[in-house]
């Protein structure tokens, strides 16, 4: 037997022996086949010198690099048992995450909630506006000079609501730069992106919005090209000395997986990288040369607020990304006009804000107007109450502003959890508590 194998059965036995991932990316619960993608590895390592050794050694194939950073996609042999590989990578001593690439997708999709046909006449009377005070928020602020990027299916350029709104984009499931919706009313995710897209254009009118299309006709995508899209959304240009990054990112998906590479991406678009990291947070760990264009811009840029839709399950169970806890990031869910939390939504102390998301009307493709309902829909919300305050304290981090919404929200009945204001947050005054239903 020749030392390589040799050492590599070793690696598997003692990862088994301890118990050691097999659980799955989280390395709490078992992965299931219908949430990661067959026969991908995400790691990070501690130096991109020690990825040649790590191929060579475990038969793995290069399938993708974020850029000079450490940060890569890898595929097994289909032959292979790709949980055993992820198990012996975590105990390489310069491996600092190995993961399966989780499937993350809109929680309308995963829950089969598709729009109902809506008119121009219901978008302009709907309830959400006036539950948000946007009429007199406006009048402070309407997010111009702001930038906010939507992660989702794609949009319609054309729709007359986002006439004249729309940045350059990047279309992430077909590799081009068209970020236009595809598919028909048949596919589950189809217009979900554009609807997304329309709320933001609703509550921050001033703001530009970067479409960024990550998911399917069914609403699915995975953790690396969420991942891609994130780094392309606070860096388009790829050139750490301009400053044209989104201010804001919308992600109105999800997974029960949670993926911790994430939460460095998360650092890397917040801005929130630690002075002196935890050495055992590999999260952390951006001390290799790769990050120094992610340093460089940060000291230029103030970093994104990053929204991720808490999901629709009803119930504590934990969403990705919204649930990964990193700093510039906050979990949405969604209430109702009685001013309660939708029955549809997810719940917890992981979640931090909740915005209307129940029955809520917004552009569809082909310039009409569709009713959905789902924490996907208060997300955008959000995102635009934080280009609203982005635009006005301008100095303000990405952090920064999601700390403030969450610390002005108004009262939601019947449960602890807060309710967007993005009036409050602007005059920072704390809502009173209303009459509940």
């Amino acid at each position: 037997m020749n030392m390589t194998r040799w050492v590599f059965q070793a690696l598997l036995f003692a990862a088994l022996t301890v118990g050691f991932a097999i659980a799955g990316p989280n390395g709490l619960g078992v992965a299931t086949a219908a949430n990661v993608v067959s026969s991908e590895i995400l790691v990070k390592l501690r130096s991109g010198d020690a990825m040649a050794g790590l191929l060579s050694k475990y038969g793995l194939s290069l399938t993708g690099r974020f850029g000079a950073r450490p940060i890569f996609r890898l595929s097994v042999n289909p032959l292979g048992d790709v949980r055993a590989v992820v198990a012996a990578l975590r105990l390489e001593p310069e491996v600092l995450i190995a993961e399966l690439n989780a499937i993350n997708a809109s929680p309308e999709a995963r829950k089969n909630r598709v729009f109902a046909i809506g008119t121009e006449v219901e978008y302009q009377q709907q309830w959400a506006p006036q539950a948000l005070r946007l009429s007199a928020a406006h009048q402070l602020s309407n997010g111009v000079g702001i930038r906010v990027a939507v992660l989702d299916t794609g949009v319609d350029a054309g729709h007359p609501l986002l006439a004249g709104r729309l940045l350059p984009g990047r279309d992430f499931v077909d590799g081009d730069a068209n970020p236009a919706e595809a598919g028909s009313t048949a596919d589950l995710g189809f217009g979900h992106g554009t609807h997304v897209a329309g709320i933001v254009a609703t509550a921050a009118p001033g703001a530009r919005i970067m479409p960024l299309r990550v998911l399917d006709p069914q609403g699915q995508g995975n953790a690396w090209v969420l991942a891609e899209a994130i780094l392309f959304a606070v860096d388009p240009d790829g050139d750490p000395a301009t400053d044209d990054g989104a201010h804001v990112i919308s992600m109105s998906l999800g997974s029960p997986e949670r993926t911790k590479i994430l939460d460095t991406i998360a650092r890397l678009a917040s801005c929130t990288i630690p002075a002196m990291p935890d050495p055992l947070e590999p999260a952390d760990d951006v001390s290799d040369p790769g990050y120094n264009g992610d340093k460089q811009r940060c000291r230029i840029s103030s970093g994104a607020s990053i929204l991720a839709a808490a999901g629709n399950n009803a119930n504590t169970l934990k969403e990705y990304p919204a649930a990964e806890g990193a700093y510039g990031l906050a979990a949405v869910g969604a209430s109702n006009q009685d001013a309660r939390l939708a029955n549809f939504s997810s719940f917890g102390s992981w979640v931090g804000l909740v915005a209307p998301g129940d029955a809520i009307t917004s552009s569809i493709p082909g310039g009409g107007y569709g009713t959905w309902s789902g924490t996907s829909m208060a997300t955008p919300w959000v995102a635009g109450a934080a280009a609203l305050l982005r635009s006005a304290n301008p100095t303000l981090s990405g952090d920064d502003v999601v700390r403030r919404l969450i610390r002005f929200a108004g009262p939601l009945c019947g449960t602890a959890l807060r309710q967007l204001d993005p009036l409050a947050a602007l005059q920072q005054s704390v809502p009173a508590d209303g009459t509940c239903p």
